[in-house]
């Protein structure tokens, strides 16, 4: 599955787990454009991504885990947490 599929697929999960319709999110982008990211046609900016996550009251990192998670080649999400930690902990920022 491409990675924007998955995207797609995690936004609507959460959206949903949430009880929000695309019309909630009205005050960050329109109707069309959030199907557009659901179906898996187009992707996110970085600061898009940070204005969905503030409608879903979800860390950002969150939407993305959840659509690595979707997309299946990471040994599932603890797997793929630890990683996220020892990468970040072994860079520059870990000592901040």
């Amino acid at each position: 599955m491409e990675l924007k599929q998955a995207f797609g697929q995690a936004l609507r999960l959460l959206r949903t787990s949430k009880r929000l319709t695309q019309e909630d999110f009205s005050s960050i982008s329109s109707r069309t454009y959030l199907s557009t990211l659901e179906r898996g046609l187009k992707c996110p900016t970085l600061e898009k991504l940070e204005g969905l996550a503030s409608v879903m009251e979800v860390h950002p990192l969150s939407v993305l885990a959840a659509a690595y998670q979707i997309k299946g080649d990471d040994g599932g999400l603890d797997s793929l947490l630890a990683r996220i930690r020892a990468e970040v902990s072994s860079s520059a920022l870990g000592s901040k």
